[in-house]
């Protein structure tokens, strides 16, 4: 069972930043591309960034400039620190598997970000 834990949500004013973490199973993580994705209120979830296991990168088009993904594979731990946040950035972020995600999601963590 793949278990992944986002942390380090929180309320933030716009044009602050923020730094997510998500901790995955480690028989996963090592091989597996994986993404952030998030879901604002009363909207579908949607992709935010991916990175492959060997580092590559790409990201939302309205995103891009403001979010950077990294992981640390000897760790188990992938991060997405976010610039520049908008109003529009709230949402409930999540980490999971890409590009087709695991049927089993993390709790997700918070963004909250006030104009």
């Amino acid at each position: 069972q793949v278990q992944l834990v986002e942390s380090g949500g929180g309320l933030v004013q716009a044009g602050g930043s923020l730094r997510l973490s998500c901790a995955a199973s480690g028989s996963i993580f090592s091989i597996n591309a994986m993404g952030w994705y998030r879901q604002a209120p009363g909207k579908q979830r949607e992709w935010v960034a991916r990175i492959t296991s060997d580092g590559g990168t790409n990201y939302a088009d309205s995103l891009k400039g403001r979010f950077t993904i990294s992981r640390d594979n000897a760790k188990n731990t992938m991060y997405l620190q976010m610039n520049s946040l908008k109003p529009e950035d709230t949402a409930v972020y999540y980490c999971n598997r890409w590009p087709i995600p695991s049927a089993s999601w993390g709790q997700g963590t918070q963004v909250t970000v006030s104009s």
